[in-house]
């Protein structure tokens, strides 16, 4: 049976639509993947990046870009191809054939959006209390909260919240490359030198950076979930990826090398919120930078509660696991209320009593295993055949990213064995 066939039957079973409304546009989107992808790389992980590769960060982003561009221009096609809400689920289904492999891919994948939602959270209550004094429980909740309500009220709305914070967010990181112009002219001196001298340790400080920087690209799958709620969405998805990763790779590289080309990249380590102490090093406040960023930062957590619920919405509907009680969409605000409503609750457990660096690390592995069956099934879709209506990427790219994606598992576990 096709995928709205089973949708709408067990939508039906569920007492309710299945089906979501296409309300988003081209450059919705660009802000709707821009943004997610910079709040939860440059607003909430480049601290955890520095403390691990150190003056060597600008490589780290640069090492895990290789698996995000090749990654994303997979998704861009593959996307165009198999225009779903349940993205990874169906792309691995078809490309491999195989309905388990499907379902897998999906409850990674929930994992994955859930767990990086609980980053996001955690990464915002750290930034908040750089400037207020609010109990971390407090913060918490009140986060998850606004988030339910506005992922609750429905895509149009989420998608105009969206673009308000991202063009904040670029604003902020434009200003911020600003002040610190001068750290960013010393950056290419200050890796050379690092690289003089670099070692075993320098080495797994670099790869352990590379892998935490690796969470800091995974937007673009959640681009890929909003198929379904997408205008002309095999023109627009494809392009709208490919222009939010080179949006977000141009800020990682610049960002990163402004904070560590001065060599005082320890207090940048041990920062709750980095931007703002290497704003105020420079001599200009730092509440402005604080309260854009918790802005970004919830555009962030907001988009991968977004995404999970959609998943969780597919995975109900079609009978993967969960009871088709999930695969409803509210008749008022054709949004998976139910879905989301149980997305919350668990991002809310795990930013309460997880730390950060442990959520990010977590979800970096599930992205890269699931990016790794994207590509691959990609590849064992073109050899198939080719759409003449989607976009064709060298088949060497889905190739170059299986690769990629396997070798910083590879990485990891070698980091993990060697820790």
């Amino acid at each position: 049976m096709a995928q709205g066939e089973t949708s709408g039957a067990n939508a039906a079973d569920a007492g309710g639509s299945g089906e979501l409304n296409r309300e988003m546009g081209f450059w919705g989107l660009v802000f709707y993947g821009s943004g997610t992808i910079l709040g939860a790389g440059i607003f909430v992980v480049v601290g955890e990046v520095v403390g691990e590769a150190g003056a060597l960060s600008p490589l780290a982003y640069l090492l895990a870009g290789l698996v995000a561009v090749t990654t994303a221009l997979s998704f861009a096609e593959v996307g165009a191809r198999i225009p779903t809400a349940a993205g990874a689920i169906d792309y691995v289904e078809k490309g491999f054939e195989s309905r388990r492999l499907g379902s897998l891919a999906g409850w990674i994948l929930t994992v994955a959006n859930i767990v990086s939602g609980a980053t996001i959270t955690t990464g915002f209550v750290a930034y908040l209390g750089s400037f207020v004094s609010v109990p971390d429980w407090l913060a918490t909740a009140g986060l998850v909260a606004l988030l339910g309500i506005i992922a609750i009220a429905g895509m149009k709305q989420s998608a105009m919240f969206m673009t308000l914070t991202t063009l904040v967010g670029m604003a902020t990181l434009v200003f911020i490359l600003y002040v610190t112009r001068g750290s960013l002219l010393a950056a290419p001196s200050q890796i050379t030198e690092t690289m003089t001298g670099f070692d075993a340790t320098a080495m797994t400080g670099l790869f352990a950076g590379a892998f935490l920087a690796i969470y800091s690209f995974i937007g673009f799958g959640d681009m890929a979930q909003t198929a379904e709620e997408l205008r002309a969405v095999k023109r627009n998805l494809p392009r709208a990826i490919i222009v939010s990763i080179g949006i977000v790779f141009f800020f990682y590289l610049a960002i990163s090398a402004a904070l560590v080309g001065d060599g005082n990249f320890e207090e940048i380590a041990a920062a709750q919120a980095p931007l703002v102490v290497v704003v105020e090093r420079q001599g200009w406040p730092g509440l402005p930078v604080a309260i854009a960023s918790l802005f970004v930062i919830v555009n962030g957590g907001l988009t991968q509660i977004i995404a999970a619920a959609r998943l969780i919405l597919d995975l109900g509907r079609d009978r993967r696991g969960l009871p088709a009680y999930f695969g409803h969409v509210n008749s008022r605000t054709d949004t998976p209320v139910r879905a989301t409503l149980v997305t919350l609750a668990i991002v809310l457990v795990l930013a309460l009593f997880v730390p950060l660096k442990g959520l990010a690390s977590a979800t970096s592995l599930a992205i890269l295993i699931i990016f790794a069956g994207v590509n691959a099934a990609l590849f064992a879709l073109k050899r198939r055949s080719q759409p003449d209506d989607v976009p064709d990427m060298w088949i060497g790219v889905p190739v170059l990213g299986t690769l990629f994606c396997l070798g910083a598992i590879g990485g990891q576990v070698w980091l993990w064995l060697n820790g």
